[in-house]
């Protein structure tokens, strides 16, 4: 790789952290059983944690030790966690479940008097939406996404907020995942072929036309970004269009990736999957 190819890539790669980060509101990020996101979701988190902002973690999937894994102890110490994995309804009564659950957890959030940024990851938006009514998760996501249009007491306007949102599409119907994208600033979907990952990003501006572009990349282990070329067209299969491309090394447990190939690359599927 060259100088000016190297600078290129590292621009890229800003541009994409930086784009969905850059609206505020709900970025949906949408995974599958090849394709995992939570990996995605670690790296938006870092990003977030490393821009000064305030991060909160409201996790129901999976454990906290398990969610820091891979972070160093200087991001582990920038995030507030959530913890409704271990006793999701508090029925051991320890007092230490906020009131309300989740949904309590989320409206507390909002709030907030502080006047600097945030970032909400939601870990994950399928398991709130599994276990709350649809219209009632929706309201408090908007409340939540477009607090930082509504000025505190004072007048003064709130830091721009970012919700971050997991969202395993294939356990939904289209009525929930059409109301989630309706309120969406931003839409990962995430995909591939030939063991490269992609994500195609879905930006919805304030009165501009949406921008659609689709990226591959891989996870480092630190949950940094590595962007790639697209596989050649030249050595992509020819596929019947009725039938879904997946990886070569799917695995309908783990999912797809590099893991075996790359052991210096963290692939989408390195996860422990949706459960």
């Amino acid at each position: 790789m060259t100088l000016s190819e190297g600078a290129r890539a590292g621009t890229r790669k800003l541009e994409m952290l930086d784009s969905l980060l850059a609206l505020g509101g709900l970025v949906l990020l949408r995974d599958s059983v090849e394709w995992e996101g939570r990996s995605l979701l670690k790296a938006l988190v870092k990003k977030s944690a490393l821009c000064g902002e305030q991060v909160h973690i409201l996790g129901c999937e999976v454990s906290e030790e398990e969610f820091r894994e891979g972070f160093d102890s200087d991001i582990n110490n920038r995030l507030v966690y959530h913890d409704f994995f271990r006793d999701p309804l508090n029925w051991s009564k320890t007092g230490e479940a906020l009131p309300g659950g989740p949904l309590g957890a989320l409206r507390a959030m909002c709030k907030r008097t502080d006047l600097g940024p945030v970032t909400i990851a939601l870990d994950s938006l399928s398991w709130l939406l599994l276990h709350l009514p649809c219209a009632t998760l929706c309201q408090t996501l908007h409340a939540v996404s477009y607090q930082d249009s509504c000025p505190p007491g004072d007048g003064s306007p709130v830091g721009k907020v970012h919700v971050l949102g997991l969202l395993h599409e294939e356990l939904h119907g289209p009525g929930p995942m059409g109301a989630l994208s309706s309120l969406a600033q931003t839409e990962v979907t995430l995909g591939g072929t030939m063991g490269q990952a992609s994500a195609r990003i879905l930006c919805r501006r304030p009165q501009q036309h949406p921008t659609d572009q689709t990226q591959w990349f891989s996870i480092l282990p630190d949950f940094s970004l590595h962007l790639q070329e697209g596989p050649s067209k030249e050595f992509q299969p020819q596929s019947d269009p009725h039938i879904p491309l997946v990886s070569k090394n799917a695995n309908p447990i783990l999912g797809s990736g590099k893991r075996g190939e790359n052991k210096s690359y963290r692939g989408w599927g390195w996860g422990q999957g949706f459960w």
